[in-house]
């Protein structure tokens, strides 16, 4: 038992830790906030990790779904 919590922490930690150094995330993240990053960050496009920070300072401003891929992250 105490193994498998052991996995689940590493797994975790590794998933978020990938978001946070600037991964694209999945299709449906990079779906939920194309429009966001294309109104609020366009001169950053093509820079994942730049983009990312650009869209979480302009969190207040992002569509709901966009802000729901940015809290289901704990971001």
């Amino acid at each position: 038992m105490r193994s498998i919590v052991l996995v689940l922490v590493i797994l975790l930690t590794e998933t978020s830790l990938s978001f946070a150094q600037g991964q694209k995330g999945t299709p449906q993240e990079q779906q939920a906030c194309t429009r966001d990053a294309q109104r609020f960050c366009r001169p950053q496009l093509g820079d994942d990790g730049a983009v990312q920070q650009c869209l979480q300072q302009n969190r207040a401003k992002l569509s709901s779904s966009c802000q729901k891929v940015f809290a289901s992250r704990g971001m």
